[in-house]
């Protein structure tokens, strides 16, 4: 059955976005990552990465990123290219600036830049309710834990040195993981309205904002009475809502400083409108 109503419509179809993505044509992604180039020189190539597609293969994953570089490498070149080398990775849910390497070398040089946190990376992610203060520095240390399910595997999940008491509210010290890592982010407000914030987002010491996504505007969220209203969305349909983070600047020293930016995607313009967060 489809929804009347045009916003409610707009969440199906997003919901739909990334069964699409694994039932297309491998050279149909390809063509639709050529599009999304942002930049491009002799040694790199730089896409818009779309929501929902994932960067590595996996079970139950036809298409991602990795699997269609030999393609995406001749249609931006020529039939005699190389394939295309993954530097870093960004979640399936996150969009943006994706850098890609065209020979091997430049990709190990890359991949170091990213290891010695020499590339300077800005993220754009809208989220509930105002941080107080409207900049500064969040540390919470992360671990790595097994999660148990059909097909056990290991998450990075946050490990926080604190937590509020349930008996009075007070925050309390907790006894630190010895085998956690320091998670530094930058954040500055960058406009709030409808209950809701852009944020400006900077890992300095994290490689992925996706331990983050439990602050971000996504589903399954019980969001504020205004904030459903200006979405005009009701409760229960906001489990279809997208993760609105995005990648938006990479700042990367590859000779001389190249500045990377990229917009972010439809569905994200359409919620900072909608929620009025004016940049």
């Amino acid at each position: 059955q489809i929804p009347t109503d045009p916003a409610q419509r707009r969440v199906r179809e997003l919901a739909m976005l990334s069964k699409q993505l694994q039932q297309v044509h491998p050279n149909v992604l390809a063509k639709v990552l050529k599009q999304g180039t942002v930049y491009q020189n002799e040694e790199i190539v730089v896409i818009n990465k779309p929501y929902g597609l994932p960067v590595h293969g996996g079970p139950g994953i036809k298409n991602c990123i990795a699997d269609v570089l030999p393609i995406l490498a001749k249609m931006l070149q020529n039939m005699k290219a190389e394939p295309l080398h993954l530097c870093h990775r960004l979640d399936k849910e996150t969009t943006g600036v994706m850098v890609l390497a065209r020979s091997k070398e430049a990709a190990e040089r890359i991949r170091l830049l990213f290891k010695t946190r020499q590339v300077e990376k800005i993220y754009w992610a809208i989220s509930l309710g105002d941080p107080d203060p409207a900049e500064g520095i969040v540390e919470i240390p992360i671990v790595e834990k097994e999660v148990q399910s059909h097909q056990s595997h290991y998450k990075m999940t946050l490990a926080p040195n604190y937590r509020l008491s349930p008996e009075d509210g007070k925050v309390v010290k907790i006894r630190k993981n010895r085998n956690a890592e320091s998670a530094v982010t930058r954040y500055r407000l960058l406009a709030s309205s409808s209950a809701c914030s852009l944020l400006e987002l900077q890992p300095i010491t994290a490689e992925e904002m996706g331990l983050w996504k439990g602050r971000f505007l996504s589903s399954p969220q019980k969001l504020p009475e205004i904030t459903l209203k200006r979405l005009k969305l009701e409760q229960s349909k906001a489990r279809h809502l997208p993760l609105h983070l995005h990648a938006h600047r990479l700042s990367l020293p590859l000779g001389e400083r190249l500045d990377l930016v990229c917009k972010p995607p439809l569905f994200f313009e359409k919620t900072l409108k909608k929620l009025r967060l004016d940049v």
